[in-house]
């Protein structure tokens, strides 16, 4: 059993020059779902329309596309970089995996813990709430949303570094990346009701992640979980869905399809707020605060000037 064990953490290292190969083993399963993808969003608009339901907003979803697309170029640009940093710190350690199949297992329930807390954080500081507001910032709820994701969410990448140090074959971590991806993409919808209570418990279904999109005071910064909800659980962020949530930010912005606008927007913001904010404590505060602390600190402050 233990040869067995250091057997599988007893990987040589691997040569930048085998990028090349590492990358054909890394199955883009991403590439591969996208006409599902397609084929599913398709869908939901027919019924939305023939139901009658308000699930779209044209303008709002063309604008979510632009912002997909434009993640698809980017992520394009940042994959060797990606590719090169996880062989970095995979060589860094001695207790290499060796790429077993079986090790996707553990790896993905990492990366799920990793993603709760990189999630939870970037509603809980500025810096990184303005890497993850674009995706908030949609009023209505369909499968569009999971396109709409920031530009430069890669900021977000230190806090899956674990993941690598324990030891997991690059491979392994970026197939675990995409399963994450697109588990996620099926949760962005308002037509798929609660499903049987043990599914509801274990995974985050559709109505889990609702509760996430909520403006609802009870429903903000609840349900940060990417695939297990039970992180939620353990950590005390778990709220069931109620009633149907409204979407969208506390603080509404104009519906847009400018990508560029729905990306930036929070940093136009930011460094209106640290202008006029005195003293050094203020202006970090508005660039490192809660949002949810800002956003109060706001209301108080006008309602002083009233």
């Amino acid at each position: 059993m233990f040869d067995d064990f250091n057997e599988l953490l007893g990987a040589p290292k691997i040569d930048y020059l085998d990028v090349t190969s590492l990358e054909s083993e890394s199955a883009n399963l991403i590439v591969y779902a996208i006409p599902v993808m397609a084929i599913l969003t398709l869908i939901e608009i027919w019924y939305s329309w023939k139901e009658g339901k308000k699930s779209y907003n044209t303008t709002e979803a063309l604008g979510s596309l632009f912002v997909g697309l434009g993640n698809v170029a980017i992520n394009l640009f940042f994959k060797a970089t990606l590719i090169y940093g996880s062989i970095f710190l995979y060589n860094l350690v001695p207790w290499r995996m060796m790429l077993n199949w079986w090790t996707l297992i553990p790896c993905l329930i990492l990366y799920d813990f990793c993603s709760y807390w990189s999630h939870r954080i970037s509603h809980f500081n500025r810096f990184f709430w303005s890497t993850h507001v674009v995706h908030h910032s949609a009023e209505s709820y369909n499968l569009t949303v999971s396109f709409r994701l920031s530009w430069i969410q890669h900021f977000k990448t230190i806090f899956f570094i674990p993941i690598a140090i324990v030891g997991f074959h690059p491979v392994i971590f970026f197939i675990a990346n995409q399963i994450s991806v697109l588990f996620q993409f099926w949760q962005h919808t308002d037509h798929v009701p609660k499903l049987h209570p043990w599914i509801e418990k274990l995974l985050v279904t559709p109505s889990n992640h609702r509760v996430h999109h909520g403006s609802e005071e009870k429903y903000i910064d609840k349900n940060f979980s990417a695939i297990f909800i039970f992180w939620d659980k353990l950590f005390g962020t778990y709220q069931p869905e109620e009633e149907r949530p409204t979407y969208g930010l506390t603080t509404k912005i104009n519906t847009s399809m400018n990508p560029l606008y729905l990306n930036f927007h929070e940093y136009k913001d930011i460094y209106a707020d640290v202008k006029q904010a005195k003293g050094i404590r203020r202006k970090l505060f508005f660039m490192f605060g809660s949002p949810g602390a800002i956003y109060r600190d706001k209301i108080k402050e006008k309602k002083l000037k009233e």
